[in-house]
């Protein structure tokens, strides 16, 4: 079977799943899942629930303006303080680590910035129905609030798979969805 056509299976099957365990269409006005294009236009970021119960917000490169570094070879995350991570492309890398939501219908936690290798605390929410506001502090009280606009089409060379596939984002490992529990055995006598 070739690469798109499993593809496709696949989010026809994530579809099929979601629609039978009740949750598709059923998307809250406040979940901020599905694609946005940053504010300066150089990346898109997928968001989706993650996390053991599926109730926090995890984040994904999924297209980058320029992806490649001047040689030709996609850019790194070079400045990542764990070495086993410096060499990982930075397109389908994970920057969003598990946001909690709050009461108030914002999700709170930490993104990852390559540029520098740091974590910073965030918070987003969605301002309307297809804006996104995400609001980056380097301490408490200086902060960066930008605008990240949802998007419905799909760029040339943007990762389109599952998270975890093969033309899908990768989730760092202890984001990464857990396999599920092996039945317990019964022993004959």
């Amino acid at each position: 079977m070739n690469i798109l056509l499993r593809i496709v299976v696949r989010v026809a099957i994530t579809v099929a799943l979601m629609i039978f365990d009740g949750r598709a269409g059923a998307v809250s006005p406040t979940d901020p899942a599905g694609t946005w294009v940053t504010e300066d236009g150089r990346a898109r970021i997928r968001l989706e629930r993650c996390g053991l119960g599926r109730d926090r917000i995890c984040g994904f490169i999924v297209w980058m303006k320029t992806p490649l570094d001047a040689r030709g070879q996609p850019l790194r995350d070079s400045e990542n303080p764990d070495p086993d991570k410096r060499a990982r492309a930075l397109l389908g890398h994970q920057l969003i680590m598990g946001l909690e939501a709050t009461p108030e219908g914002r999700f709170v936690g930490e993104i990852y910035n390559a540029e520098d290798g740091k974590r910073y605390a965030v918070s987003l929410w969605r301002e309307a129905a297809d804006k996104l506001k995400l609001k980056g502090c380097l301490i408490r009280f200086l902060c960066q609030t930008q605008t990240w606009q949802q998007s419905l089409d799909v760029q040339p060379g943007q990762l389109v798979g599952l998270t975890g596939d093969v033309n899908g984002p990768r989730a760092d490992k202890e984001w990464a969805a857990a396999p599920p529990p092996k039945p317990a055995q019964v022993k004959a006598k």
